[in-house]
């Protein structure tokens, strides 16, 4: 029973391939890449959390692109997913919410869609903040140098300690791929010292 998490997949949403410069033909290139890397990992006991722009497509095709996908889901919402859910569709997840807290592996985790470099709980090292959203876009790169500075100046217990982790699927380290904290904390720290 592992965690995954992964953000900003936009199933359905073809203008997201240029946008975030995506290396698929087309959506339904992009549909199976992401759905053959899922259940190539995740199980029927494993939970995956989608932090936000799970699906770009009325409500009612929502079955269609979840159907397959193996493993609990919960989402946490983004501002491309619908405010509220039908019955049929929130059948599909473990839970919906707009932001969630749990531990893994000891570890606190903190997701919401919208990065919180200042979240309650910013000054423990064993807490990790993730977030999508902002994909790769000047937003990314301010918080990236935000995050740097947050972690050269951390000379004190009580300091911020920079722990957020932007984890969009677009991004090398996460490969349009669900992954575990450890592969997101290794992954980032190898990107960021590149």
């Amino acid at each position: 029973m592992a965690n995954y998490y992964i953000a900003d997949l936009h199933l359905g949403h073809e203008n997201i391939i240029q946008f975030d410069n995506r290396p698929f033909a087309g959506l339904t290139e992009m549909h199976n890449t992401i759905l053959d890397n899922w259940n190539s990992r995740v199980t029927g006991n494993d939970t995956v959390y989608v932090i936000g722009d799970f699906i770009w497509a009325k409500e009612s095709e929502w079955p269609f692109y979840l159907g397959p996908f193996a493993g609990n889901k919960v989402l946490i919402t983004g501002n491309h997913d619908p405010k509220q859910f039908s019955r049929e569709v929130r059948k599909f997840f473990q839970d919906v919410k707009d932001y969630k807290e749990i531990t893994d592996t000891g570890r606190h985790v903190i997701m919401s869609h919208y990065p919180m470099p200042f979240h309650k709980a910013a000054y423990n090292e064993n807490c990790w903040m993730l977030y999508g959203h902002v994909h790769r876009t000047r937003e990314y790169d301010f918080l990236k140098k935000l995050r740097a500075e947050i972690k050269a100046s951390c000379t004190e217990l009580g300091h911020a300690k920079g722990n957020f982790i932007n984890v969009g699927c677009m991004l090398p380290y996460m490969d349009y791929m669900p992954r575990t904290l450890d592969e997101i904390i290794a992954g980032d720290r190898l990107y960021s010292e590149t």
